[in-house]
């Protein structure tokens, strides 16, 4: 059997957890901590360590999924996490356009840790006030070639769809080698 280590990223409340909580087969280990602080009005707890979890996609291929913590005073556990990853997804809340230069941060810094395939997901795009991909696309300066993906992080088949997706840009890339 192989196993697959994937990173799930993004800024604070991205939907990091839900994500990887919403497909996993097992538990999720969690670390999330109460928070006291303005952002209480987005959500009350945060990602201090990373979350795991584990999805069995056959008999021959097993994924890690690892999500990191989205606050910068985490950071530290990024580079961690990011060592042995086959790949990463980087959350954007499509509905929150003031998180739009933490993600491209977050992004070029797991580039720079990894040079390993990637996707991006406009998350919440179940939302009123999601935005549209295109406009996403342009704000994040993202190269045409790079998949940016609709997702809802708490529907499991969104999230199988982010994962396929991301397994179809690593099995192409190993392809291309």
């Amino acid at each position: 059997m192989q196993t697959v280590k994937i990173v799930v990223t993004g800024p604070f409340s991205s939907g990091k957890t839900e994500f990887i909580q919403s497909i996993s087969e097992i538990d999720v280990v969690s670390t999330e901590r109460k928070i006291t602080m303005e952002s209480e009005k987005i959500k009350n707890a945060t990602t201090v360590a990373m979350d795991f979890g584990r999805i069995t996609v056959d008999k021959e291929l097993v994924l890690y999924l690892f999500g990191t913590p989205g606050q910068r005073r985490f950071d530290f556990m990024w580079e961690i996490l990011s060592e042995g990853m086959l790949g990463f997804i980087v959350m954007v809340d499509s509905s929150r356009p003031e998180t739009f230069r933490e993600a491209r941060f977050i992004l070029e810094t797991f580039r720079a840790y990894a040079p390993t395939p990637y996707v991006v997901t406009a998350n919440k795009q179940d939302l009123n006030d999601a935005w549209d991909l295109e406009d996403m696309r342009f704000a994040l300066r993202l190269d045409p070639k790079v998949k940016l993906l609709p997702c809802v992080a708490h529907d499991k088949n969104s999230v199988k769809k982010v994962l396929l997706e991301l397994l179809y840009t690593i099995l192409g890339e190993m392809e291309a080698k």
